[in-house]
């Protein structure tokens, strides 16, 4: 299937053919028949992309702040990498989409196959929509008007944050699509509206659909015209739907509006606010969040865990519904939008359009019927010289394509010249990305054809934490070498599973890095020297997550503990050089996320583990510290490794943070070219995956 992208790193607009997706439970496929450019949104992307490094830079201030904070503590080659990385990955275009069911999946209830309807899909021939984010288009609509629901469907939210009643006074400043949806909205509604944009264009649209204007784009006589109208009482409200970083938008909003009134801001523009202007009207001031109720809410989005209507009136799959029946009764005009058609294939002209010229609005995409591609499988290079007969060579496939396995994992072994195969993952816009940038065969949507191909001999797994086991469990039946990212699985039936089926002449590694890396071989070398019991203190300033983030959810990320922390606890094995006596857990109740672990180890060394989350990200994120016989060991974010009594130690300082990624994959790699067994010993991980799981348990 074809669908649209744009590089962040120069703003390029490219159609592609990637892997139809795979669906979940909870979503529709929709197979698209319009999508909808929006003129003020896609504009701002399209010349953001095209923009200098130093505009992107000014643009955005605190990320900048970020990657300096980020350069301090890791380095800066590191932090170039990681910015470039981010700049890399294409991004999707377009959220407003009408199409036909194609397939739904198991738990749908809301859809069946063949419905029309709307949804927030990108530009693309298919799209796998959760459910709650579609909507049923009613038989009198067409796709034309309905592909603008989306659109109409934010001005909607913003209308009831601001809770007009019949006969007020609201200004919509603003005339782009949303602000031309919203103004007919709440004139259809019993309300008096007022559209101000500084576009003599727009005005004269807003005109032809019975909006009133004011043509003068002057500051100061705006302020005198509604002073004069409402008889110095001022506007009862203001929706803000305009697009600028100026904060003069809600500077005249403030001006206009009466005693207590009310301002919503539907677009984007600068927020610094005059307390003066708020304080002597004690003026309401809101921000609106897109659809409506339900709009980033994983529980609601992806899992279709509707709010009572008792208690949620609008959500916002009911907000799409109010603005199709608006449509169905034929109360706002949509015609007068649209400024310019384009087919599919010729989408990137749109986009050139959309960037040179100031004069297009709405902006239609229309697509060809059945011309959609349903393969989920993609082959990009001729693979014919694939090392099939040499069982020595690894030749690995992939299956996942997040953020880590892009930006770290993939580059460690395309360093160490691995033979990539296949990758793939659910949505096939990550995986299609990494594909094409590091020379993969083929890219699929479909794990079957990963883990029965026959021509790979090794598997990479970088997934969600709750499919580790499971995948392990797959590819140890058809006798792949493994190397898992951390953690092996996330129950200790699952790992007592994994030792049942280990097969002795393949690897099973997981992606304990940190034992790998330069400075902990060093240390490893002294402590061994030492010959010693060791006692270490790891301190991680880990930063705290969003409490609905899939890590901290016992079944899909194991919480931070398991999906994190087993880092710390290998590490420390791996120094200690025995096996793990006992690991005593402790939350921390006062500071979310964080808590203590003890360890005790067979050889008479012990460990303390400090894992916060409430610290600053300017503070280096980790630290050891080894003390034995007399001398001291201080490793420091991977980048320091200092020593105090230790004969003739120096002082061993890398430019860039290393936590030797590079390293563990080449070690994998040599194990399987060279016949040697598992780098990290399978009784070690069992060790730490054990005890660290039982200490949950206990």
């Amino acid at each position: 299937m074809a669908q649209v992208f744009q590089s962040l790193k120069n703003g390029s607009v490219d159609v592609h053919e990637v892997p139809a997706p795979k669906l979940k439970n909870n979503e529709v496929l929709i197979e698209t028949s319009r999508s909808l450019i929006s003129a003020g949104t896609e504009r701002m992307l399209a010349e953001f992309g095209r923009s200098s490094w130093i505009s992107k830079a000014r643009q955005q201030p605190d990320k900048v702040k970020q990657a300096i904070e980020l350069a301090k503590t890791n380095g800066i080659f590191n932090t170039i990498e990681s910015i470039l990385t981010k700049l890399e990955q294409p991004l999707p275009l377009g959220y407003c989409n009408v199409g036909r069911v194609l397939e739904v999946g198991k738990l749908v209830t809301e859809f069946k196959v063949g419905d029309r309807v709307v949804s927030n899909g990108p530009h693309s021939e298919l799209s796998a929509i959760p459910q709650k984010l579609c909507a049923l288009i009613p038989e009198n609509v067409s796709d034309d008007k309905a592909v603008f629901t989306i659109l109409a469907a934010i001005g909607l939210q913003g209308i009831r944050l601001a809770k007009p009643t019949l006969g007020e006074q609201f200004v919509v400043s603003g005339l782009g699509l949303i602000g031309l949806l919203t103004a007919q909205i709440l004139k259809s509604n019993g309300i008096n509206v007022i559209g101000i944009d500084p576009d003599p264009n727009k005005q004269i649209i807003a005109n032809s659909l019975g909006i009133e204007t004011l043509k003068s784009s002057d500051y100061s006589d705006l302020i005198n015209y509604f002073q004069e109208q409402t008889i110095t009482n001022g506007v009862d409200g203001v929706i803000i739907t305009a697009a600028t970083a100026s904060s003069e938008p809600i500077d005249l909003a403030a001006e206009i509006c009466r005693k207590r009134g009310r301002i919503i801001l539907v677009g984007v523009t600068g927020l610094n606010l005059r307390r003066d202007l708020f304080y002597k009207k004690e003026i309401s001031f809101q921000v609106s969040c897109s659809y409506g109720p339900g709009r980033y809410d994983p529980d609601y989005e992806y899992k279709s865990n509707d709010y009572p209507i008792g208690f949620v009136r609008w959500t916002e799959q009911r907000n799409f519904t109010a603005i199709l029946s608006l449509f169905s009764q034929k109360k706002i005009k949509t015609q007068e939008l649209i400024t310019h058609k384009y087919y599919f294939k010729d989408i990137a002209n749109a986009y050139e359009l959309l960037v040179s010229s100031k004069n297009c609005l709405g902006i239609l995409i229309e697509y060809e019927a059945g011309s959609q591609k349903r393969s989920r499988t993609l082959e990009l290079r001729n693979n014919s010289n694939l090392a099939n007969n040499k069982p020595e060579i690894a030749l690995i496939n992939f299956i996942g394509a997040g953020n880590y396995a892009g930006r770290v994992l993939i580059p460690a072994f395309k360093k160490c010249n691995a033979n990539f195969h296949i990758i793939g993952d659910g949505s096939g816009k990550g995986s299609f990305h990494l594909a094409r940038q590091f020379a993969f065969n083929k890219v699929t949507t479909d794990m079957r054809v990963i883990l029965e191909d026959n021509s790979s001999n090794a598997l990479v797994i970088a997934t969600r934490h709750d499919s580790h086991a499971e995948l392990v469990l797959k590819a140890l039946k058809k006798n792949k070498h493994i190397f898992v990212e951390k953690p092996l699985c996330l129950t200790l039936d699952q790992l007592a599973s994994i030792q049942e089926n280990l097969r002795s002449n393949k690897i099973l590694m997981v992606g304990f890095n940190r034992r790998f890396s330069p400075l902990v071989q060093l240390l490893k070398t002294e402590l061994e020297k030492i010959n010693s019991k060791s006692n270490f203190i790891y301190t991680c300033n880990a930063g705290s997550l969003p409490n609905d983030h899939w890590l901290l959810d016992p079944v899909k990320g194991g919480g931070r503990l398991i999906g994190e922390a087993c880092h710390f606890v290998d590490l420390i094995r791996y120094l200690a050089n025995s096996p793990i006596q006992e690991i005593n857990f402790t939350p921390i109740e006062t500071t979310s996320q964080s808590f203590y672990l003890t360890l005790k180890f067979k050889n008479g060394s012990s460990g303390s583990i400090q894992y916060l989350t409430n610290g600053s990200y300017s503070f280096p994120k980790e630290r050891l510290e080894v003390f034995s016989s007399g001398k001291v060991f201080q490793l420091d974010n991977y980048r320091t490794l200092k020593g105090w009594g230790v004969r003739k130690f120096r002082t061993q300082r890398l430019f860039n943070q290393n936590k030797g990624q590079y390293n563990c994959a080449k070690a994998f790699l040599d194990a399987i070219q060279n016949g040697d067994k598992s780098p990290i010993p399978f009784d070690e991980i069992f060790d730490v995956q054990y005890n660290l799981l039982n200490s949950i348990k206990t």
